[in-house]
């Protein structure tokens, strides 16, 4: 399960909604802005903190200048567009969510800054795109 906070400067992946109803035990670092949640001794999850900094394309690494602000909102909308509820929503073709989707397609292709990154999300969009092209 993914977990957000506003603006998605952190993500958090749990192995399932009951790990919430314990506190954690540990959080282990394993690299920059990445760790391990712990619970009773077992990995349950995992945390990344600025997940923007990292966008890349395959087998390139992460610029390290800061994500735009342009990056970080596109981020955002396509995390939404890839989870639910609004990923049913494509799938169904409701109209609105398929009007989300060519928007962030367009916004990401006419990002002028970021490009890197902006290559890594159109990826992740393009698929979708293709996938549901049949407006």
């Amino acid at each position: 399960m993914l977990c957000r906070v506003p603006g998605d400067a952190v993500l958090t992946g749990l192995r399932d909604l009951e790990v919430l109803d314990e506190p954690l035990g540990a959080r282990i670092g394993i690299a920059p802005d990445v760790a391990l949640l712990v619970q009773y001794g077992s990995v349950v999850g995992w945390s990344l903190t600025d997940p923007a900094r990292y966008l890349t394309t395959a087998y390139a690494d992460p610029d390290p200048n800061p994500p735009s602000p342009a990056t970080r909102r596109l981020l955002s909308e396509c995390l939404d567009l890839v989870t639910q509820p609004v990923i049913l929503d494509v799938d169904d073709g409701e109209p609105t969510a398929l009007a989300r989707l060519r928007a962030a397609d367009e916004a990401l292709r006419n990002q002028p800054e970021d490009r890197h990154r902006a290559d890594a999300l159109l990826s992740l969009i393009a698929n979708l795109v293709e996938d549901y092209g049949n407006w």
